[in-house]
Parts: C-alpha cells; sequence; structure tokens
C-alpha cells in the first residue's frame, strides 16, 4: 500500500512496523518512521497508531490486504460496495472504455451504486441491465448498478488516478435509473 511511505510491500509490513485492523475495519499502523503529528502540532495517531482511511483484512496467509479508501465505500441497502472491485468487473464489457463507480443519494437505499462510462463507440453504449448483470454474476446483487451515467472522460489526477468525488458534477450524455 502507499499509505504511511512504503512500509508495506506485496501485503507485508516491512520490519519495525506494525500493521491491525481497528473495529471499523480501518488499517492502522505504528512504527518509528512514521509522522507523530502535523505541521501545526495536531497529532494525528490514536493511542500510538495512525488511521490510514484505507479499509483492508488480513488474507488466511496472513497478508494485508487493502479493499479501498474508507470514503470511497458505497453503502446501499445496508450493504457494503467497493468501487473498484464493481469497476474492475464492468471494465470486461466490450463497449466500456472507463468506468467510475461512486455513491447517490436514494431514498429506498440510502444511496444507489451510480456508474460513470466513457463508451468505446459514442454510438454503442452498454444498457444499464448489461452492466447489472455483470456485476450481480461476479459480485452479487447488492454491487449493481442502479443508474447509469454516460459521460465523455472520467476526471482522473495527474498521474491518472480517478478523481471519484468529481464524477457527480460531470455533465451526462445520457442517464438511466432503475
Amino acid at each position: 500500500t502507499e499509505t504511511g511511505s512504503g512500509v508495506v510491500y506485496d501485503g507485508i509490513p516491512l520490519d519495525g512496523v506494525e500493521v491491525r485492523i481497528d473495529d471499523g475495519g480501518e488499517i492502522m499502523l505504528r512504527a518509528p518512521m512514521l509522522l507523530r503529528a502535523y505541521r501545526d502540532g495536531t497529532d494525528p495517531r490514536r493511542n500510538g497508531w495512525l488511521p490510514t482511511g484505507d479499509a483492508g483484512a488480513f488474507a488466511p496467509d496472513g497478508r494485508l490486504v487493502v479493499h479501498g479508501r474508507l470514503d470511497d465505500l458505497v453503502v446501499t441497502g445496508g450493504e457494503n460496495v467497493w468501487p473498484e472491485q464493481v469497476e474492475t468487473v464492468l471494465r470486461r464489457h466490450d463497449k466500456v472504455a472507463e468506468v467510475g463507480i461512486s455513491g447517490s443519494p436514494d431514498p429506498a437505499w440510502g444511496e444507489r451504486v451510480t456508474a460513470y462510462v466513457v463508451p468505446v463507440d459514442g454510438d454503442e453504449v452498454p444498457s444499464l441491465d448489461e452492466l447489472r448483470e455483470l456485476a450481480e454474476d461476479a459480485i452479487g446483487p447488492w454491487a449493481a448498478p442502479r443508474e447509469l451515467v454516460v459521460v465523455t472522460a472520467l476526471p482522473r489526477t495527474a498521474i491518472g488516478k480517478l478523481r471519484r468525488r468529481e464524477l457527480a458534477a460531470l455533465p451526462a450524455l445520457a442517464r438511466v435509473v432503475r
């Protein structure tokens, strides 16, 4: 993980690094090389442990598995959906060039899974039903998008990371909600 400036490699903590998962599923780090305070003097640690903002778990072999950023998690109908997991599945669709997943407010579900899709060809857009079927088969019905927003491009950082928080502000070429 890039959290903590390279203190974990391939799921294994480097020498002198301790990793634990708190009750909320957040990855916590403790090591002598981690920051002790911000420039303003505030201490980000909790009882000596640095919260990463990442959710994770330990695999049966003891390796750390990072699920994603806690603030990216979509909670729909009481189920947790990791956007990157759904994105990986939806990228398999032959009409999808790029996809970004985020949560949108939903009166019945709390949040609904929303897929922002850049089609390979602007004239051939995947249907919401096709995307739902892919996600349902690979992950489960709770992860299936309930909204499809067709866009021309996804917002990215200079190094190519998706700017997930900017998805909702994108101008839609088409929008389908179920």
